[in-house]
C-alpha cells in the first residue's frame, strides 16, 4: 500500500489488488479556491467526502474523478474489495474507517470535538493508521488531537490539517504538535509504502508526509 498526502484532509490511497492490480481510493478532494491547494490529477475508483466546507462541489468531483464510486456520509459502503465504514460526528463531519490490503486505516476528518464518545471509539475499533488533525484553526490543536489519538490507539498517526506552503486556511504550524507528543523534528517522507507485516501494534509512531 501506497499512502500520499496532497494537502489538509486529502490523501491519495493506492492499495493492490492480486497481480498487477489495484484500486486508487480519494480523500477529500480540494476546493483550490478556498484552500490554496489544487487537486492531484487521480484516476480514482472511491471518493471520500469527510466534510464540505473545504473539499470540491460535485460539479468538480464529476470533472476531477468523473467515475468513481463516491461515499459522501455515514453508513456502511464496500466497493472494489474495500470496506469502508462511516460515523458521523459534530460539526456534519464524518469519520471513515477503511479495510484493504489486511490493514485498517481511520481519517477523522475535520473532527472538532477534543474526545470521542466511547461508543464510537468502539465502533472505530483497531486502527493500524490513523490521519489525524493536528492544528487547523476550529479543528483539533496539538494537545486535543493527542486525546483522541490515545483513545484510538493506532500504530501508526499520519498529521494533516496544519500550515504548509501556499495554504490560504489560517493553521497552526505542525511544530506544535510535535513538541506536544514529545518529539523535536521528523524527516518527511513522500509518500508511506506499508504492508501489513511493517505494523508493530505497540508502537505509537508518528510519520510526517510532504504535501
Amino acid at each position: 500500500m501506497q499512502i500520499i498526502w496532497h494537502g489538509q484532509s486529502c490523501f491519495e490511497i493506492i492499495a493492490a489488488k492480486g497481480k498487477g492490480e489495484h484500486v486508487t481510493i480519494l480523500i477529500d478532494p480540494l476546493d483550490e479556491g478556498k484552500t490554496g491547494i489544487k487537486n492531484p490529477k487521480i484516476d480514482a475508483q472511491i471518493v471520500l467526502l469527510t466534510n464540505h466546507a473545504y473539499t470540491a462541489d460535485k460539479d468538480d468531483l464529476k470533472k476531477i474523478v468523473p467515475n468513481a464510486f463516491v461515499v459522501d456520509g455515514p453508513g456502511e459502503y464496500e466497493a472494489r474489495g474495500v470496506y469502508i465504514q462511516g460515523t458521523g460526528v459534530a460539526g456534519a463531519n464524518t469519520i471513515y474507517t477503511i479495510e484493504v490490503e489486511e490493514l485498517k486505516l481511520c481519517h477523522l476528518g475535520s473532527l472538532q470535538q477534543p474526545e470521542l464518545e466511547q461508543e464510537k471509539v468502539e465502533r472505530i475499533g483497531n486502527i493500524d493508521i490513523l490521519m489525524a488533525p493536528v492544528g487547523n484553526g476550529k479543528d483539533l490543536g496539538a494537545k486535543e488531537t493527542l486525546k483522541v489519538i490515545s483513545q484510538i490507539e493506532p500504530s501508526i498517526v499520519l498529521p494533516m490539517n496544519y500550515e504548509i506552503p501556499k495554504l490560504k486556511i489560517d493553521a497552526n504550524d505542525l511544530s506544535e504538535f510535535l513538541k506536544a507528543a514529545g518529539l523535536g523534528s521528523v524527516e518527511p517522507l513522500p509518500k508511506l509504502t506499508i504492508k501489513k507485516k511493517d505494523i508493530v501494534v505497540e508502537e505509537a509512531k508518528i510519520i510526517v508526509l510532504n504535501p
